[in-house]
């Protein structure tokens, strides 16, 4: 099993979905094309896609001129029956590749915040053993509206479209369940002047939200993972 993962932004690592292509014996191929490197012209080599996170928006193409050409790799997977996971900003980057619309700005969340799966999403593969209900870790001020071919599997007040997934195994989770909690304690030390700026008073809350969150977060999240390994 080969993945190709394409990195997006510094630090924005695999996480949890790590983990668990490391239990399935997976050969990980990561690409940073934010730092020049190349991404491959077509998914022959590759059984899988990544596509992780980032602080661009999915319409930032002068700041990251690969955007275009991720976009067809993204659509030459789904065309050959491949899996493709996109995360956050990755999530936004497959939905503009089947046509869904990009709303820069006015969806805003940080920290741990619910996400409710929809009753299509009890049938779905990879989300349908989760509970109806749970926390998970979120930073975005982004969203979009689905493709026309996309099935709406999670979402919340603030955004909507929190999960979908395309065909057999094309999933964009808007949410980061890949960020388990020594994740979000890195990126709260790694990014913790940014933070700052948005939020002052996240290092004072963020051991409290941890205790209440973090076990269910976690759990649900390397669930997630797993099964979408398992569609592989």
């Amino acid at each position: 099993m080969r993945v190709l993962v394409v990195q997006n932004f510094d630090n924005e690592g695999l996480g949890q979905i790590g983990a668990a292509l490391v239990e399935a014996g997976a050969d990980i191929d990561l690409r940073r094309p934010y730092c020049g490197e190349t991404l491959p012209q077509d998914s022959d080599a590759h059984d899988a896609m990544v596509v992780l996170g980032g602080a661009q928006n999915a319409l930032d193409d002068e700041i990251c001129p690969y955007f275009p050409g991720l976009l067809d790799l993204t659509r030459d997977f789904a065309d050959k029956d491949r899996a493709v996971l996109g995360i956050c900003l990755g999530s936004q980057l497959v939905a503009r590749a089947f046509g869904g619309e990009n709303r820069i700005g006015g969806a805003s969340e940080f920290g741990w915040h619910k996400v409710s799966l929809t009753p299509a999403a009890k049938a779905d593969p990879v989300l349908g053993a989760l509970p109806e209900k749970f926390p998970i870790f979120e930073w975005h001020d982004d969203t979009f509206a689905l493709p026309e071919n996309a099935v709406r599997l999670a979402g919340n007040d603030v955004a909507e479209n929190q999960a979908f997934r395309i065909g057999r195994a094309v999933y964009g989770f808007q949410f980061h369940f890949e960020a388990d909690r020594p994740m979000v304690r890195d990126w709260s030390r790694s990014f913790a002047p940014l933070i700052a700026e948005r939020h002052p008073d996240w290092s004072d809350r963020l051991d409290d939200e941890m205790a209440r969150n973090g076990a269910d977060a976690d759990a649900a999240g390397l669930a997630i993972a797993r099964a979408w390994v398992a569609t592989i």
